[in-house]
């Protein structure tokens, strides 16, 4: 842990840097205090998950008190425990599953004969299916089906545990037939979705908070054996502080493939994780399992600017100001930056995945960028306001 703490502490550097994650650093982080965190609420442990039986914690959900204990419970197994948990029959009634699964299958299929089958950031395409904004189609395809689905107060319970209330609820479902490949192990949302180059350029605080903008669940939509492939999982893995740049690292990815754990989950079962664990989708090795599992990413409600601007206006009436400075030497490419970096959005989410996906990496191209591009192409201003404004129309779903 020493070696840990003088690399990685916050306090002693400002900025990580994946040449200075190491492996023994990492095992000496998952190994240390593990039975620190006390699970009371938790029926049994099973490779250091604690799994809850939703029958029994409905009521205890009733009682104000004990209702707080368990939040307080659950939001210490995703920081300092395994980083995981289970509940086990969150939806003791699978109707609702059905039914939205039913409808889930209706927009797979529309959307593969329309050409757009969305593909997965984490693993090859092929027999794996991804429905991006699940959870506005399905509200809109469904309404009755998605408010008999969302009537849970589990879910609730688990997304304000972690995230207080107020949070902003989305979904993404993912199929993986047999033959389905594996993903390769990763952190996700926000961080995860970086490069390591961009990631490197946030602060150490940065890397600690963004564990806690965001909530990660998969709502089993059928019985999910080992064999068919469940959520692998690395039990205390966000607790290393570098993670977000260490796990693309082969060595990471190799002791991961080595030592994590799958859970095989029932339909109507949650897994609840915190999205700095290391994790990925395993491959389906059965003959006749379509594994699905609607994959619930809860953000909390403190990512909002206070005020909203119409960005795409104002670079749009910058674009001929700055091309103009920058011909003419007024403005250094420094300058410029930061007045692209004071008026454009610099980060390329949210966006509608469908007609704005990834190019080349985990994320698509942000306002800011394409504002760059342009400059340094010397693009008319008619050109940039025409991506500008069919940018701006991919984004919205």
């Amino acid at each position: 842990m020493d070696q840990q703490r003088s690399r990685l502490e916050p306090g002693r550097r400002k900025l990580y840097r994946e040449d200075d994650c190491t492996l023994p650093d990492f095992l000496a982080v998952l190994q240390d205090r593990r039975d620190a965190v006390q699970v009371e609420y938790a029926d049994e442990l099973v490779e250091d998950v604690p799994v809850y039986d939703c029958i029994s914690l409905n009521r205890l959900l009733k009682d104000a008190t004990r209702r707080t204990e368990l939040q307080a419970e659950w939001a210490d197994v995703l920081e300092h425990g395994a980083g995981v948990f289970v509940l086990k029959r969150a939806f003791p009634d699978t109707a609702p599953i059905d039914d939205a699964t039913e409808v889930f299958d209706t927009i797979i299929r529309d959307e593969r004969e329309a050409g757009s089958a969305a593909a997965d950031h984490f693993a090859k395409a092929g027999a794996n299916d991804r429905i991006w904004n699940a959870q506005q189609k399905l509200c809109l395809r469904a309404p009755s089906v998605f408010a008999r689905y969302y009537a849970n107060p589990m879910l609730i319970a688990a997304a304000e545990a972690w995230l207080g209330p107020c949070f902003q609820m989305t979904s993404q479902v993912n199929v993986v037939r047999p033959g389905g490949e594996a993903q390769q192990a990763h952190r996700d949302y926000h961080l995860g979705f970086q490069t390591v180059e961009q990631a490197e350029r946030y602060p150490a605080h940065v890397h600690t908070m963004s564990a806690f903008l965001t909530l990660q669940g998969a709502v089993a939509h059928s019985d999910m054996p080992v064999e068919s492939g469940p959520t692998k999982l690395l039990p205390f893995s966000q607790r290393y502080a570098g993670g977000y740049l260490a796990w693309r690292r082969q060595d990471f990815r190799d002791y991961f493939e080595a030592n994590c754990i799958q859970l095989p989950l029932e339909k109507g079962d949650v897994l609840f994780f915190n999205p700095a664990l290391f994790h990925a989708a395993g491959a389906n090795r059965t003959a006749d399992v379509q594994r699905m599992a609607n994959l619930l990413q809860v953000s909390s409600a403190y990512g909002r600017a206070m005020e909203s601007l119409n960005r795409t206006r104002m670079c749009e009436a910058l674009y001929p100001v700055l091309l103009d400075q920058l011909a003419n030497h007024r403005l250094t490419e420094v300058e410029v930056e930061a007045v692209v970096a004071s008026s454009a959005d610099g980060y390329p989410f949210p966006t509608n995945l469908d007609s704005d996906p990834p190019v080349g990496g985990l994320a698509p191209e942000s306002q800011q960028m394409l504002f760059a591009r342009a400059l340094r192409e010397s693009w008319t201003a008619e050109a940039f306001t025409k991506a500008l404004y069919r940018q701006a129309t991919q984004r919205e779903a």
